[in-house]
C-alpha cells in the first residue's frame, strides 16, 4: 500500500514537472520573440481581433500555472486550470483544421516546431496527463478534491471541458464578426493564395488591361490606341489585333479600348464618344449616341455605360448611368460621391463593374471607402476598406482666381489600384496595418480582398516586386491574376481559396 502511494506521488510529481517544463518553455519562447508571436496571432482566423491582449495573457497564464504547480497547496487548482488551458489550445487547433477559412502560420514556442495535426495529438496527450494527475490528487485524500463524490468529480471535469470549449468557440465567432465587419486594421495573410506562373517583358509601359475573353487577356496601348495585344494565360500565342474604325475626324485625346465579351468598346470621354463592336470582327461600327462627357467609364451592357464626370456644381465629380436606347437617357447620382475638401481630388477614385452581381463599384483613392450601387444607379451601401483613413489627407491649391486647382503637397494614397471579379473586390492598399512585417511592405504590394456581396473583408496577400518595378495595374479573372509591373506583365494562378470564393458567385448567378 505504501509502495502504491509512493508510486502515485512519483507519477503525480512527474506530471506536474512535465507541465512546468511545457509552460515555462512555451511562455519564454513567446516572450523572447513577442513581436513575432503577436503578429502571428494577428493572422489567426480565431484570435485576430483579440491579438493585442491574448498575446500577453497566454504566456502570463502559462507562467502563473507553472509557479502554482510547484506548491502542493495549489496543485489541484493548477491542474484544473492546466486541463482547461490545454482543452482551449486543442479546441483552437481543431477549429483551425476543420472550420477555419485558412490555416495560418504557427504561433511560437513548441507549436512552431510541429505541424498542426502533430500538435493536436501532443495536446491530447497532455490533456490525458492532466486528468490522470487530477485522479491521483483525488486519491491522496488530503484536500477538497479527495472528499468529492465520484459523480461530483466527473461533473466538475465535464464542466471544465465544456466551459473551455465554449470560451474558444465564442472567441472564434466574435473574432470572425469583428474581422469581417468591424476590422481593427488587422490583415490576414493565408498561405500563398496565388502562385506566379509566367512573366514577359512588353518593352513599353503604355499598355493597360482592356479585358479578358475565352481564356485570353487583352491589352490596350495608349500610344497606339487602335491596336490590341492578345495573349493566353501562358503569355504565349500572342496576337496583334487591328481595330477597324474610320471616324478620323473626331478630336480624340485619350482613346481607351475595353473588352467585355462578346463586345469591345472604343471610347474617349473628352469627345465624348463610345463605339461598340464584337470581338469576332474587331470593327467599331456601332455608336452609342448621346453620351455625355466622362473621365471614367465602364460598360454595363451593350447599350448602358456607368460613368464619372465633373459636370456637377463647382466642377465636382459625379457618377451617372447613360443608356443609348431609342431615346438616349442620362441619370446622375448626385449624392454618391461625398465631398470632403474640394469635390474633385478628394472624390477621385476607380470605377469597376461586376457583371455577375450587376453592381458598379467605386473605390476612393484617398480615403477608406468604396461605393456599391446597382446598374440603375440606386445605392446599395457605402463600404469601408480596413484602414483607418476616413478623411482624405490632401492639400489643394487654387490658381488663377480659383479657376484651376492643383495638389499642393503629395497626398496620402490609401487605395492605389482595384479590380472586381464576380463578388470580390481586390484593392491594392498603400497603408500598413497592425502587426505587419515592414520587410513585406518593402518587397511587395499588398492586395486586400473584400466580399462586396456581404460587405466584409476577407483576407490579404502580397504581390512581390520583380527587379524593383512599380505596380501599374492588375486584372483578376476566375482562374488568374494578371499584373503590370512597369513594362512587365506577370501572371499568377489563383489557388483554391480564391477560386472557391469567386466561383460561389457564379453558382448564384448562372
Amino acid at each position: 500500500m505504501k509502495l502504491s502511494i509512493q508510486n502515485n506521488r512519483i507519477i503525480l510529481n512527474s506530471i506536474c514537472q512535465l507541465y512546468i517544463l511545457l509552460f515555462v518553455y512555451a511562455a519564454v519562447s513567446k516572450l523572447l520573440d513577442f513581436e513575432n508571436f503577436q503578429v502571428q496571432l494577428g493572422q489567426s482566423p480565431l484570435l485576430s481581433a483579440f491579438a493585442s491582449w491574448v498575446a500577453w495573457l497566454v504566456p502570463t497564464i502559462e507562467l502563473i500555472l507553472a509557479s502554482l504547480l510547484l506548491f502542493p497547496k495549489w496543485r489541484t487548482i493548477a491542474l484544473f486550470a492546466a486541463f482547461s488551458l490545454m482543452i482551449m489550445f486543442t479546441t483552437y487547433i481543431f477549429i483551425i483544421l476543420n472550420y477555419s477559412s485558412f490555416v495560418p502560420c504557427s504561433c511560437g514556442g513548441i507549436l512552431e516546431k510541429m505541424g498542426w495535426t502533430e500538435h493536436l495529438i501532443f495536446n491530447v496527450f497532455f490533456i490525458v496527463l492532466a486528468i490522470l494527475g487530477l485522479l491521483l490528487e483525488k486519491q491522496q485524500n488530503y484536500n477538497w478534491i479527495g472528499r468529492m463524490r465520484p459523480l461530483s468529480y466527473s461533473v466538475t471535469i465535464l464542466f471544465s471541458l465544456l466551459f473551455s470549449i465554449g470560451v474558444v468557440v465564442v472567441l472564434f465567432l466574435s473574432s470572425e464578426e469583428i474581422m469581417h465587419h468591424e476590422n481593427p486594421f488587422i490583415r490576414r495573410y493565408p498561405h500563398h493564395p496565388v502562385a506566379l506562373t509566367h512573366t514577359v517583358d512588353l518593352k513599353f509601359n503604355s499598355y493597360y488591361f482592356s479585358g479578358y475573353a475565352n481564356g485570353r487577356i487583352y491589352l490596350g496601348n495608349y500610344s497606339d490606341p487602335l491596336h490590341v495585344l492578345s495573349m493566353d494565360t501562358t503569355l504565349q500565342h500572342r496576337q496583334q489585333l487591328k481595330i477597324g474604325f474610320n471616324r478620323t475626324e473626331l478630336p480624340f485625346r485619350m482613346v481607351k479600348i475595353l473588352v467585355r465579351p462578346p463586345y469591345f468598346y472604343l471610347m474617349d470621354g473628352s469627345v465624348p464618344c463610345v463605339f461598340r463592336g464584337t470581338i469576332n470582327n474587331w470593327k467599331a461600327n456601332q455608336e452609342l449616341k448621346g453620351c455625355p462627357p466622362f473621365t471614367l467609364a465602364e460598360p454595363i451592357d451593350s447599350t448602358t455605360i456607368a460613368f464619372r464626370n465633373n459636370n456637377s456644381k463647382n466642377g465636382a465629380h459625379v457618377l451617372g448611368i447613360f443608356n443609348s436606347g431609342k431615346l438616349p437617357k442620362t441619370r446622375y447620382a448626385a449624392t454618391f460621391l461625398q465631398k470632403q475638401i474640394d469635390g474633385i481630388f478628394d472624390t477621385d477614385g476607380m470605377l469597376q463593374y461586376s457583371k455577375s452581381l450587376d453592381r458598379m463599384v467605386y473605390a476612393y483613392f484617398y480615403r477608406n471607402q468604396f461605393i456599391v450601387a446597382d446598374k440603375n444607379g440606386s445605392l446599395d451601401y457605402r463600404g469601408n476598406t480596413i484602414d483607418t483613413v476616413a478623411h482624405a489627407k490632401i492639400k489643394v491649391a487654387y490658381l488663377k482666381g480659383k479657376s484651376e486647382r492643383k495638389m499642393a503637397a503629395p497626398p496620402l494614397i490609401v487605395n492605389a489600384h482595384s479590380a472586381v471579379c464576380n463578388k470580390l473586390l481586390f484593392v491594392h492598399s498603400k497603408v500598413p496595418g497592425r502587426y505587419e512585417n515592414p520587410k513585406v511592405w518593402e518587397q511587395s504590394f499588398i492586395i486586400d480582398v473584400y466580399d462586396i456581396e456581404k460587405n466584409r473583408y476577407m483576407f490579404s496577400f502580397p504581390i512581390y516586386e520583380i527587379g524593383g518595378k512599380k505596380l501599374r495595374s492588375f486584372f483578376v479573372t476566375s482562374t488568374h491574376l494578371f499584373v503590370l509591373l512597369d513594362t512587365q506583365i506577370v501572371v499568377y494562378r489563383l489557388k483554391e481559396l480564391l477560386k472557391k470564393e469567386i466561383k460561389s458567385a457564379d453558382r448564384k448567378n448562372p
